[in-house]
């Protein structure tokens, strides 16, 4: 599950499991980092590395799914260096590890934000990182589908119960 902070990705996991209790979820991955500064490239490369590693432990498993992929962290870095906050370093060292995890992945379910279901952000959310993230997001799955060679992406957009049954439907449940 892809999308930006404050989308609806936790909201559709939750539902999508009530209904679907075979599939195991991996929550967020920040739950299981120690971060100071949830905003900073260190903290989503930290985040990044968490889910390649889930990924790796998870490869041939059916059933699992993950509250973000690796492209999120991609796009949050990608962001913060749109902003003048990044580190080319990172950003650098985090489109390798997008790559080398792509082939562990089946479906991206991208969760978008949608002004006709908004989800109201508090100021001290970093609203700004919020939509560059999404347009850093975008971008990076426009890159994947010209490059060819990815996972099947859906796109989530209405109620939440819209985005249920679609996401139902890519999954081909």
């Amino acid at each position: 599950m892809s999308g930006t902070h404050a989308s609806g990705k936790s909201t559709l996991i939750s539902d999508f499991h009530a209904a679907h209790p075979e599939y195991t979820v991996l929550g967020d991955p920040f739950d299981d980092i120690d971060s100071h500064d949830p905003s900073s490239a260190a903290c989503f490369v930290a985040q990044l590395r968490v889910t390649v590693a889930r990924l790796r432990e998870s490869a041939g498993e059916r059933s699992v799914i993950f509250e973000r992929g690796p492209l999120d962290f991609l796009a949050y870095l990608t962001a913060l260096e749109m902003l003048g906050r990044g580190d080319d370093a990172l950003l650098a060292r985090a489109h390798e590890l997008v790559e080398s995890s792509m082939a562990d992945i089946d479906l991206i379910a991208v969760v978008p934000l949608d002004p006709r279901h908004p989800i109201d952000l508090p100021d001290d959310e970093d609203p700004e990182l919020r939509e560059a993230m999404e347009d850093a997001l975008l971008e990076a799955l426009d890159d994947l589908e010209r490059a060819g060679d990815m996972p099947s992406i859906a796109m989530l957009t209405g109620s939440p119960g819209e985005r249920l049954v679609q996401l139902e439907q890519a999954a081909a449940l």
